[in-house]
C-alpha cells in the first residue's frame, strides 16, 4: 500500500468520526425517543378502557411497561401540558354551591359549572299518548357541552382549561377552583352564590401567569348546546332562542333566532347571552371582554336538542383579578333589570315602540293587577277590559263615524239608482254627498290604525312573559303555548289538535264583521263583501298554534268589541240627533280642501277618459 492511499483512509476516517459526533443524538433526543417508544409499547399494552391486556407472551412487556408507565404519563404531560403538567392528572369530582331558588353543581375537571337545577320550575314531558310528567329543569346540563379557557402558555400552545383538574376549596356558598402550574404559580377560577337569586360573582385570577402566555387575551370557547324546555318546540325555537349580545356603548342584540347566524365583534363586548325562550345563561364582565366570535346553528326537529350556541370570547389577560358575574336563571324583567346592564332586553318583547309598549305600559300593569289577582287568565280578562276601556274614546269615535255612514245609506242607495250606468260618475256624487253633510268615509279607519301598536304589543307580550309558563286557565294547560281542546286523528298543515280560543276568535271575528257589515255598502267593491268573512278563516291556521294567552285575549277582546259596538250604537248614539247634525252640516257654506278638490279632479278626469273610450267604441 502506498502513501497516498494510506493518507487517503485517514481522511476518511477522520471524516466519519466527525460525521458521527456532530449527527449523534443529545441526551434529550434519546429520552424523548424513550418516551415515544414507551408510549408506544402502552399503547399496544392498553385496551379502550385503559386497562393493561395481560393474555399471551406479552407478561415481560407488561411488567416493564408497568415500571415505566409513571415516568411516562409525567414526560407526556410535560410535553402536552407545559407548565399546568401536574394539573394534568387527576380524577373528577364534584360541588354543589345552592340556596332557596337554584342549585349549581360544579366539576373540578375544567373547574366548570357540570348543571344548574332551577328549583321553582319544572319541565314537561309528554309520551305518545299525550300523558305529561313534570320533571326538574335543568340548563347547562348537556354533556356536549363546553367551558374552557384556551390558555396560551409559551412554548407549547394553547391549553385547555377543561382538560386540567382543579384543586377545590368550598367556603359557605363560594367556591374556589385553582389550577397548579409547575413554576409554582396558580389558575384560579372561583365561584360566589348569591344567597338569594340566580347570579354567581365569577372570578378569574392568573397570580402572575400573565407572564407565561405569549398573548394579551385568552379565548372561552363556550358551546351551549340548549335543551328543549317547553312541548311547543317550534315556539320556542324561534321565540328568544339565540345568543344575545352587548357591544359597549350600543343596545343590546342577537343572532338570528329562525337561521343558521354568525356575528364577529372587533369591539369591546360587555355580556353575551345564551337564551331559551324563558331562560338564560348570561356572562357579564365587569369591564369588557376585549372581542368575540358568535354563532347560532339550527338543529334537524328530530334532534334532541334544540339548538347549538357557540361563543368564542377574548377575555383580557391583567396582573389583577378579572371580575364577572354569571346568571343562570329565568327571563323574569325586574331580575334582569337589576344587573343593571340591559340584559332586561333578551326578553323578547319587540324593538321600537312595540317594545316599549310592553316593557313600560303592558307589563307594570300586569305586574300590578298579578298583586291582587291569582289566575292569570283572570288577570288577562282584566287586562282586556282595561285597555278597551282606555281606547274606546277612539272606539267611539269610529263607531259614530260608522253609524253617520249608515244614516246617510238610504240617500247613497238613492244617488247609485241613478247612476247605476255610470260607475265613475257614482263615484264623485258619492265624494259631494260626504262631502255636503261632512262625513268622513275614512273615519272609521283612522282610530284603528292608532290602536295597531298596542295590538302588534300584545302579539309579543304573551309568548315573551315567563308569568305565563305553564298557567292554566279554563281548558288551557299553559298560557305560553296553545291550548289543546282535543286532539285530531290525523295531522293536517303540520297540526294534529284544535284551538278552542283560537276557534271561539274565529267565529266571534264572523259575527262582529256580519253586524258591521250591515251597515256598509259594498257595490262598488263585492269582493271585499266576501274577504272580510275568508280572512279570519284563513288566520285560524296561524293562530291555531299560538299562545293560548294571546288567542285567550283576541277572545275577550272581540266578546267586548261586539258589546261596546251594539251598546255605542243602540244606547249611546242618538240617531235621530245624528240625523239632525247631518242636515244641519248640508245647510252649512263648504269649502273644499286641497285633498278633497284633488280626488275630484282626478276622478272627474277618470270619468272623461273612460266616456271618450266609450265615444270611440261606438264609432268603431
Amino acid at each position: 500500500m502506498d502513501r497516498n492511499s494510506i493518507t487517503g483512509f485517514i481522511l476518511i476516517f477522520l471524516i466519519l468520526m466527525v460525521w458521527q459526533y456532530t449527527t449523534a443524538p443529545t441526551p434529550e433526543e434519546i429520552a424523548e425517543q424513550r418516551t415515544r417508544d414507551s408510549l408506544a409499547k402502552i399503547e399496544q399494552l392498553v385496551d379502550e378502557d385503559n386497562k393493561i391486556v395481560t393474555t399471551g407472551s406479552d407478561t415481560a412487556d407488561i411488567q416493564s411497561v408497568t415500571q415505566l408507565s409513571d415516568s411516562v404519563k409525567i414526560a407526556q404531560a410535560n410535553s402536552t401540558f407545559g407548565i399546568f403538567a401536574p394539573a394534568s392528572v387527576g380524577t373528577e369530582q364534584t360541588y354543589k354551591l345552592s340556596n332557596d331558588l337554584i342549585e349549581i353543581t360544579f366539576s373540578n375537571k375544567g373547574g366548570t359549572i357540570k348543571e344548574v337545577l332551577l328549583k321553582e320550575y319544572h319541565k314537561l314531558e309528554q309520551d305518545t299518548a299525550y300523558n305529561q310528567t313534570k320533571i326538574p329543569l335543568k340548563i347547562l346540563e348537556d354533556k356536549k357541552n363546553k367551558f374552557e379557557y384556551l390558555l396560551p402558555v409559551a412554548g407549547v400552545g394553547n391549553i385547555k382549561s377543561s382538560d386540567l383538574y382543579f384543586d377545590a376549596v368550598q367556603n359557605g356558598n363560594s367556591i374556589t377552583f385553582s389550577a397548579k402550574a409547575s413554576n409554582g404559580k396558580v389558575f384560579q377560577q372561583k365561584y360566589i352564590l348569591d344567597s338569594e337569586g340566580y347570579t354567581c360573582d365569577y372570578l378569574l385570577d392568573f397570580n402572575g401567569l400573565e407572564s407565561d402566555f405569549n398573548s394579551k387575551n385568552i379565548t372561552l370557547n363556550w358551546v351551549n348546546y340548549l335543551d328543549k324546555l317547553e312541548l311547543n318546540t317550534a315556539y320556542e325555537k324561534s321565540y328568544g332562542s339565540t345568543v344575545y349580545y352587548k357591544e359597549a356603548d350600543e343596545d343590546p342584540t342577537y343572532c338570528s333566532c329562525t337561521s343558521d347566524d354568525e356575528e364577529t365583534l372587533k369591539e369591546k363586548v360587555k355580556w353575551v347571552s345564551n337564551s331559551n325562550q324563558f331562560f338564560n345563561s348570561t356572562l357579564i364582565a365587569e369591564n369588557s371582554f376585549s372581542g368575540a366570535e358568535l354563532a347560532t346553528t339550527m338543529l334537524e326537529e328530530d334532534a334532541s336538542d334544540l339548538k347549538k350556541l357557540t361563543s368564542r370570547i377574548d377575555v383580557p389577560v391583567s396582573a389583577g383579578t378579572i371580575n364577572m358575574k354569571f346568571y343562570n336563571g329565568p327571563n323574569e324583567f325586574n331580575r334582569l333589570r337589576a344587573l343593571d346592564a340591559d340584559v332586561e332586553d333578551i326578553i323578547p318583547f319587540g324593538w321600537s315602540i312595540f317594545g316599549t309598549i310592553n316593557r313600560w305600559i303592558i307589563r307594570p300593569l300586569f305586574d300590578l293587577l298579578s298583586n291582587f289577582i291569582g289566575s292569570k287568565g283572570v288577570v288577562i280578562l282584566v287586562l282586556t277590559v282595561i285597555v278597551k276601556l282606555v281606547l274606546y274614546p277612539l272606539t267611539y269615535k269610529m263607531i259614530h263615524s260608522q253609524s253617520k255612514m249608515a244614516v246617510l245609506k238610504p240617500e247613497i242607495a238613492k244617488m247609485k239608482e241613478k247612476y247605476k250606468d255610470d260607475s265613475q260618475q257614482a263615484q264623485v256624487e258619492t265624494m259631494k254627498m260626504y262631502r255636503e253633510y261632512g262625513v268622513n268615509p275614512l273615519g272609521g279607519c283612522l282610530p284603528v290604525v292608532i290602536q295597531m301598536p298596542i295590538w302588534f304589543a300584545l302579539y309579543r307580550f304573551f309568548p315573551s312573559s315567563i308569568e305565563f309558563r305553564q298557567e292554566a286557565f279554563l281548558w288551557a294547560n299553559d298560557l305560553s303555548s296553545y291550548d289543546v281542546f282535543f286532539r285530531l286523528p290525523f295531522d293536517i298543515m303540520g297540526y294534529n289538535h284544535v284551538s278552542l280560543f283560537t276557534m271561539i276568535w274565529v267565529l266571534t271575528t264572523l259575527i262582529y264583521t256580519w253586524y258591521n257589515s250591515k251597515l256598509v255598502d259594498y257595490s262598488a267593491q263585492p269582493a271585499m263583501k266576501y274577504m272580510q268573512y275568508a280572512m279570519p278563516v284563513m288566520f285560524l291556521f296561524f293562530f291555531n298554534n299560538f299562545a293560548s294567552g294571546l288567542t285567550a285575549y283576541l277572545c275577550m277582546s272581540n266578546i267586548f268589541n261586539i258589546l261596546q259596538t251594539v251598546v255605542t250604537k243602540e244606547y249611546i248614539i242618538d240617531k235621530d240627533k245624528l240625523r239632525a247634525g247631518l242636515e244641519e252640516n248640508k245647510k252649512k257654506p263648504k269649502k273644499k280642501s286641497g285633498f278633497q278638490q284633488r280626488l275630484e279632479e282626478a276622478m272627474k278626469e277618470q270619468q272623461r277618459q273612460q266616456n271618450e273610450k266609450k265615444k270611440k267604441n261606438r264609432k268603431k
